[in-house]
């Protein structure tokens, strides 16, 4: 894994966290109705974070290889996916529109795991919990736009 990829894929992964410091939860996000699967609040940070160090390891695993081409184009695709559900969510407070995104990035990460695991299978499992992570947030993002009828942009 070369150094230098992997500070280029952490610098865009770090770009995608910023969002999370600049559209928090806040009251909106604390008054709504979640699940009882909704993980703790400490939880995200640091999923966040692993699951980024992962996807950048991968991702400069994987850059160097012959046929690289669309496990990049899908990694560029998900970070910018990701970049995007954040504000669209949290600072729009548009529910439906996330579950958009979200189902959209889980359809890409999908993607992009099994592209990564043809070419690298290490890399490939170093997105498996990116994945899981996917699937709880979705699920998430499904549950409070059904239960929350009429929460949005307020």
């Amino acid at each position: 894994m070369s150094l230098n990829l992997f500070l280029i894929f952490i610098l865009a992964s770090a770009a995608a966290a910023a969002t999370g410091v600049i559209f928090r939860p806040g009251a909106w996000y604390d008054g709504l109705r979640k699940p009882g699967f909704t993980p703790p609040k400490w939880a995200f940070p640091v999923a966040w974070s692993a699951i980024y160090l992962l996807s950048a390891m991968a991702a400069a695993r994987v850059a160097p290889l012959p046929g690289a081409g669309l496990a990049l184009a899908l990694w560029a695709a998900q970070i910018a996916l990701n970049t995007l559900w954040t504000p669209v969510f949290f600072g729009a407070r548009q529910i439906a529109l996330g579950m958009v995104v979200i189902a959209t990035l889980l359809v890409t990460v999908a993607s992009m795991t099994v592209t990564f695991w043809q070419l690298d299978g290490l890399a490939g499992l170093m997105l498996l919990p990116y994945l899981a992570w996917l699937c709880v947030a979705a699920g998430l993002n499904w549950r409070i736009w059904r239960d929350n009828p009429g929460a949005a942009g307020r």
